[in-house]
């Protein structure tokens, strides 16, 4: 067997390796939760439960849902508990391979892509919800009683805790584009009318129909875009005043400009030989 074979055999090993330690983490945490599964899912459902009318509550329209939702809500906080570790295992496996000024990146951006996300989720959880379920009870129609599926409950809020927690990471992601050099702080600054559009549109589809909550995901996520753009400029070292004279040089001047340094170059070489 090749030196080669045995090195991707061990990294496959190293990385099953780190994977069996996450899902551990993952697995010990969640039986440790257990026990209070029901409390947890009733801490998730309490937003729901605060706007509904007196005497409201939800429903299990499965014969299992009542077991399983709960559990999920619990597997859920494990997750998000274990995410340091896990992100560890990740680095940890990943980090030999990386430059010295690649892994002075990584780990500001994988602390920050963690608490970030969270930010998102608790802001969600605590500013958003009774806002939407507020907005949903009280434009019910006279005569009906708001009664949600505990399952269809679990769904919608985990896809508002998914966008709000990706739209959290909107500094993190601008900061890489500007640090990888994909794109400069001057066109984000350029495209920023099309991105505010962008963040209403994506408020519209993800949110309800009430203009508040819409507003409530597309402001932060503009307001998260200009913070990326400050902290990637005061990160960004300046280009060289040479370079930005010569970006700012039309075609024939920096060819005018190439025929001078050559020009001068020869009569500098016919000068060494005299």
């Amino acid at each position: 067997m090749s030196q080669t074979e045995d090195s991707f055999i061990s990294h496959l090993i190293e990385m099953r390796d780190r994977l069996l330690r996450a899902v551990l983490a993952i697995v010990v945490i969640f039986v440790c939760l257990f026990p209070w599964a029901q409390d947890l899912y009733a801490l998730l459902a309490q937003p729901m439960l605060a706007a509904l009318p007196k005497g409201g509550q939800m429903i299990a329209t499965d014969v299992t849902t009542p077991f399983f939702v709960p559990i999920k809500v619990t597997l859920m906080t494990a997750f998000l508990l274990a995410l340091p570790w896990v992100f560890y295992q990740i680095w940890a496996f990943v980090a030999p391979g990386l430059y010295q000024h690649e892994k002075r990146l990584g780990v500001p951006m994988i602390i920050a892509s963690v608490i970030l996300f969270l930010l998102g989720m608790a802001f969600a959880y605590f500013l958003v919800f009774p806002v939407v379920f507020g907005f949903v009870v009280g434009v019910a129609p006279a005569g009906v009683a708001v009664m949600t599926d505990i399952g269809k409950y679990l769904d919608f809020v985990m896809t508002l805790f998914m966008a709000f927690g990706i739209t959290f990471e909107v500094p993190v992601a601008v900061v890489l584009l500007v640090k990888l050099n994909m794109v400069s702080v001057a066109k984000l600054r350029e495209i920023r009318p099309y991105v505010i559009v962008g963040a209403f549109v994506i408020g519209a589809i993800f949110t309800p129909p009430d203009i508040i909550s819409q507003f409530m995901l597309a402001v932060p996520l503009w307001v998260l875009y200009e913070a990326g753009i400050i902290v990637a400029s005061l990160i960004t070292k300046p280009k060289p005043e040479a370079a930005s004279d010569y970006a700012s040089m039309s075609e024939a001047d920096m060819d005018s400009e190439f025929d001078r340094i050559e020009s001068e170059s020869v009569d500098q070489q016919s000068s060494d030989l005299k």
